[in-house]
């Protein structure tokens, strides 16, 4: 007969067919990476993200193209590196994206979902 495990054991070491170590407390950091067009939405101020989901709930892309504007009036994004001109275009090119796409359910969806990020974004940055 097997040992109960002790205090501070995890269930999985005691269990042979897990073949895994006891638990040794170590923290794993998670860090969501994004791709460009992800990354290159602004932090903007919390009414300007709302006013943004809800242009890009009714017409797709709208919101999104209003907010590569505010990179230009300085909004900060997750892109450092770029300038300020090619973050804008990538903005662009992702309203473009959920414009043409919308025909097929696609774009308005992502369009949603974009404007749901612009105002976790904001939230985050106030």
């Amino acid at each position: 007969m097997d040992p109960a495990p002790k205090d501070g054991d995890s269930a999985a070491a005691a269990e042979p067919g897990r073949g895994g170590a006891p638990s040794s407390g170590v923290v794993v950091q998670v860090r969501e990476k994004k791709g460009p067009l992800r990354a290159a939405i602004p932090y903007m101020p919390f009414p300007v993200a709302v006013i943004c989901l809800f242009l890009n709930t009714f017409v797709p892309g709208l919101g999104t193209f209003v907010s590569a504007f505010t990179v230009l009036c300085g909004a900060r994004t997750d892109l450092p590196d770029r300038h300020m001109c090619c973050v804008f275009w990538l903005n662009i090119a992702a309203a473009l994206i959920q414009i043409l796409t919308a025909i097929v359910m696609v774009g308005w969806i992502m369009s949603i979902f974009w404007g749901m990020d612009m105002v976790i974004l904001a939230s985050k940055y106030s």
